[in-house]
């Protein structure tokens, strides 16, 4: 039989281990049709008395066996006849690479060998040995067997069931321990919500769409993270990611960051520059706070997703770019459409595929991890290692967290420069936050008998509700936001980050 394009030359010969069932004949006709050399036997004994003796690319063995075989060498995709995600997510935990579940269809068994060629060819430094139970070993510092290899197949051949990429999400973020330096993909993505587990499950769903993707979320969620994992989680992974923020640029500078321009287009134009949809030619171009586009630019925008091509400032010629677009707001655009700020066909534009992502505050099952990330990022900026006792983790599991990850991560930073001793305690996080009760207000001077007399902790509380107040009265427009608060833009810009809000 002629041998299917679609099947990587690296998988030429596979070991099919478990009973004789109707699951197994109907897999191993659909091998038979891709071209591969099938090699089926009873149980793992019978694998282990046959690989010691031959050689073959991969093992695909029944759910329960993939324990016993994961250690024989060759990579292993698990055969679950349970669609629960439960029995998906053990599967990966025993040691599989990717887990096929019935009814099987060409398409996604050749998706699946696909994904796991390239899996096990990240991890080849480690040797023949390296399976999803060794994940890291052999690979990239923080960067698990799992790490970034492509997920999502195409909207005519979909690769797996929804169940099937929540397990392998799950799988890839612990394969790769979220948050390590070096994580790349959905392994960015730190918390074991479930809120977290379907993120992942999304991004693995939409990574290889070409399709532009909308992210929504309050700010200091992490939108430009769920960007990163997914241009890292697509086939455009090794081309450039280029970010920027439409709000930090004045509009009169953005046309000609975004579309570049011609010598003498303008006064300081002396010479050619590539704007950054050039750069993120081949790649991904991710637009944070798009809400913030003036309608000029929303209009030649547009016209860039239509046509995929764009016109520099000063030029009369157009170039043709190959760009997927992911933006992000933390604005609600359909308001914004209604008020005439926002245009609608831009907006459905964008909004193919849109994601949101959680607060915090939705979240606490985050919290703990979370600050096992943050501890561990911030002992090797500060060379000191601190752990934070249950009653601490437990008092910020309370809080409602407006500034959301980029506040807690604040937060643990300045417990640890601080703090003394190795462990933070409830007691010294105390005076740092605003009671639960009344999270999110400026707490009272002369409260908690006498603790907040502070000047100076009463007008930082008093900063912070302001410019909560200021933000939540424009919709998120710092510009206007800082207009309010009678401050430059470049002070309120200071004072977000160093709030955390």
């Amino acid at each position: 039989m002629l041998r299917s394009s679609v099947v990587p030359p690296a998988v030429q010969r596979v070991l099919l281990v478990g009973p004789d069932d109707d699951d197994r004949r109907a897999l191993h006709v659909i091998l038979d049709r891709l071209g591969v050399v099938v090699v089926a036997v009873a149980d793992a004994g019978l694998a282990a008395r046959w690989l010691a003796r031959n050689r073959c690319d991969l093992v695909i063995a029944d759910g329960v066996a993939v324990a016993e075989v994961r250690d024989l060498g060759p990579p292993v995709v698990a055969l679950a006849a349970d669609r629960a995600v439960a029995a998906s997510v053990r599967a990966f935990e025993d040691g599989a690479l990717d887990c096929l579940l019935g009814p099987l269809d060409e398409a996604a068994v050749a998706v699946a060998l696909v994904r796991v060629a390239r899996m096990a060819a990240a991890a080849e430094p480690a040797g023949p040995g390296v399976v999803a139970g060794d994940a890291g070993a052999g690979a990239p510092d923080g960067q698990g067997a799992l790490g970034s290899g492509p997920i999502a197949a195409s909207s005519t051949a979909p690769a797996t069931s929804t169940a099937t990429a929540t397990a392998t999400a799950t799988a890839t973020a612990t394969a790769t321990r979220a948050g390590d330096p070096g994580a790349r993909g959905v392994a960015r993505l730190v918390g074991d919500s479930a809120a977290i587990a379907d993120l992942r499950a999304t991004i693995l769903r939409i990574a290889d769409h070409r399709s532009t993707v909308l992210i929504g979320g309050e700010s200091g969620t992490g939108k430009e993270l769920v960007a990163r994992a997914i241009h890292e989680e697509s086939s455009r992974r090794d081309r450039p990611f280029v970010a920027i923020n439409c709000a930090a640029i004045p509009a009169t500078l953005l046309e000609s960051e975004l579309f570049g321009h011609r010598r003498g287009a303008f006064t300081d134009a002396v010479r050619d520059r590539a704007g950054l949809f050039e750069e993120a030619d081949g790649g991904t171009l991710f637009l944070d706070e798009v809400g913030e586009l003036p309608p000029s630019l929303q209009v030649k925008l547009l016209r860039a997703i239509q046509e995929g091509e764009i016109r520099p400032v000063g030029d009369s010629q157009s170039i043709q770019v190959d760009v997927r677009l992911i933006a992000a707001t933390l604005r609600d655009l359909q308001e914004e459409i209604r008020a005439g700020r926002f245009r609608e066909d831009l907006y459905y534009r964008l909004a193919v595929l849109p994601v949101e992502v959680a607060p915090l505050r939705e979240r606490p099952d985050d919290i703990a991890p979370l600050l096992a990330c943050f501890a561990e990022r911030h002992r090797r900026r500060h060379g000191r290692a601190a752990r934070f006792a249950d009653e601490a983790v437990a008092l910020l599991s309370r809080q409602s967290w407006p500034g959301n990850v980029r506040e807690l991560e604040n937060a643990v930073e300045r417990a640890l420069v601080l703090s003394e001793g190795d462990t933070i305690d409830a007691r010294f996080l105390a005076p740092h936050l605003r009671p639960p009760a009344v999270a999110g207000a400026a707490a009272a001077p002369g409260a908690d008998d006498g603790a907040e007399l502070s000047i100076k902790k009463a007008t930082r509380s008093l900063e912070m509700e302001l410019i909560r107040r200021a933000l939540e009265t424009t919709g998120g427009n710092r510009t206007n936001a800082a207009r309010l608060l009678e401050i430059s833009h470049r002070a309120l810009l200071y004072k977000i980050k160093e709030y955390g809000l």
